[in-house]
């Protein structure tokens, strides 16, 4: 196994004909502009590279991804206001060419769960879980889940998921088929790794055709998609209901909402 030159908070890995693209912000991989950029062109270089035929994305820490930390007045703070930069720079991630298997070992939530359905396939335990919890939170859902959720699982219960936020296991994300193997938390990276070489056995050729097919009109739709959702974002987050959300989140107890 080699490693590749690593940018700040990534560890990238490759062995034979598959790369591991790990996210290093423990413990919740909390993401801003520049940790989705650095994907971005981490992605973009390992479809550059002839000999890289499957892309597994991993994360260390107890979560895959929380998505972006409300909780902390930062910098980045301004790019929560306005997430239009951030949601361009994602969507390079859906453009990719190479498969992409998604080693989930924790909560995946919010833009945390759209970043995981950047990949084709999900491999979590049934210690993870999942949580597009944005009306709880006061604000319109993004990272392209408007229309990537209803894709993978149906209208339904993408519906069921993005009203109420709720939060679900390993299990109930398999039986829905939010994610497509469930293993033990301690062999679930190497799962991922398994199905990433297993489709690299394949001609790559007739992989990336394939996946064509299958993904037409996808990066358009992920292109529409985040606009709506990036104009939908800004308003909401000037309101009464946002900074409520926040608030209960960091409190703990459920929010209470009014119309603003």
């Amino acid at each position: 196994m080699s490693t590749a030159a690593n940018p700040p908070d990534l560890s990238i890995h490759r062995a034979g004909h598959t790369a591991t693209v790990e996210m290093c912000r423990p413990p919740h991989n909390f993401f801003d502009l520049a940790l989705i950029s650095a994907l971005a062109e981490a992605f973009e270089s390992l479809q550059a590279d002839p000999a890289c035929r499957a892309i597994v994305l991993a994360a260390q820490g107890r979560s895959f991804c929380a998505g972006a930390d409300f909780s902390s007045p930062t910098p980045a703070a301004g790019e929560r206001r306005d997430p239009g930069e951030l949601y361009r720079q994602a969507i390079r991630l859906f453009a990719v060419t190479k498969p992409v298997i998604a080693a989930v070992q924790g909560p995946a939530v919010g833009g945390g769960l759209g970043l995981a359905l950047v990949a084709d396939f999900r491999v979590a335990c049934a210690e993870a879980r999942f949580s597009a919890n944005f009306a709880r939170l006061g604000f319109h859902p993004g990272f392209a889940l408007s229309h990537t959720l209803p894709r993978l699982v149906g209208a339904q219960q993408a519906a069921l998921l993005l009203y109420t936020g709720r939060r679900i296991d390993g299990a109930e994300a398999l039986r829905i088929g939010l994610v497509d193997e469930l293993a033990p938390q301690d062999q679930m990276r190497e799962r991922a790794q398994a199905l990433a070489e297993e489709i690299a056995i394949s001609a790559p050729i007739a992989v990336e055709s394939t996946r064509a097919s299958l993904r037409a009109g996808l990066v358009e739709a992920v292109r529409a998609a985040v606009e709506r959702e990036a104009g939908e974002q800004r308003q909401h987050f000037q309101t009464q209901d946002f900074r409520e959300g926040v608030a209960a989140m960091a409190q703990r107890r459920d929010p209470v909402f009014g119309r603003h």
